[in-house]
């Protein structure tokens, strides 16, 4: 017959059981960020950069809701080089400012991260991780953002950029996540690396 001593220890290890399991769903991911991000049945064109198809629904609706708007964009070697050539016919630049900024331009071209996030500490890049793959499923890249923050655009929305320098390869199509720690989200995007021109 089981005695008072006997019923405390179970009520104990219960209420204790109870307490790590509370825990540890306080701890999960919840609302949007637990079911993750919606996809697209077909991979949609960015409107800015077209070398970037987004996977992930990603639209200035869904920043209207919870602010997390991430853009990827991409920038190749002759697109680069095709803008200093027009300062430099703009601004009459000397040859050696000239061959500076060439020389600066990186051979793969940039990435561009764009995100839109709500509150000041919610726009910190160093909570970005960036992960590229090829068709076999290889790394390429793969690099957490450098620490910054963003500026203000309005409504508690907070805009913070990052350019990535981009090694040079073959034209080919990429797979693109860009991981957020602090949303428990992920953006992922198809690149095409353009052939050189």
């Amino acid at each position: 017959m089981p005695t008072f001593s006997h019923f405390c220890r179970r009520l104990l290890a219960l209420l204790v059981v109870s307490l790590f399991a509370a825990g540890a769903a306080h701890a999960q991911p919840t609302g949007k960020a637990a079911k993750g991000r919606k996809r697209y049945t077909f991979a949609q064109k960015d409107a800015v950069s077209p070398y970037v198809q987004n996977v992930t629904k990603n639209t200035d609706e869904e920043q209207d809701v919870d602010g997390s708007f991430t853009r990827l964009g991409y920038r190749s070697y002759t697109d680069l080089l095709t803008e200093v050539e027009a300062l430099r016919k703009l601004k009459d630049w000397a040859d050696t400012t000239y061959q500076r900024r060439v020389a600066a331009i990186p051979p793969g071209g940039v990435l561009l991260v764009t995100v839109h996030r709500q509150g000041p500490k919610g726009v910190e890049l160093s909570n970005l991780t960036l992960t590229v793959t090829d068709k076999d499923g290889k790394e390429v890249l793969a690099q957490t953002l450098a620490p910054g923050g963003g500026r203000f655009m309005g409504r508690d929305l907070y805009q913070g950029q990052r350019l990535l320098p981009f090694p040079k390869m073959e034209p080919q199509e990429l797979t693109v996540s860009i991981r957020d720690a602090k949303l428990y989200q992920t953006f992922d995007y198809i690149l095409t690396l353009p052939k050189a021109q």
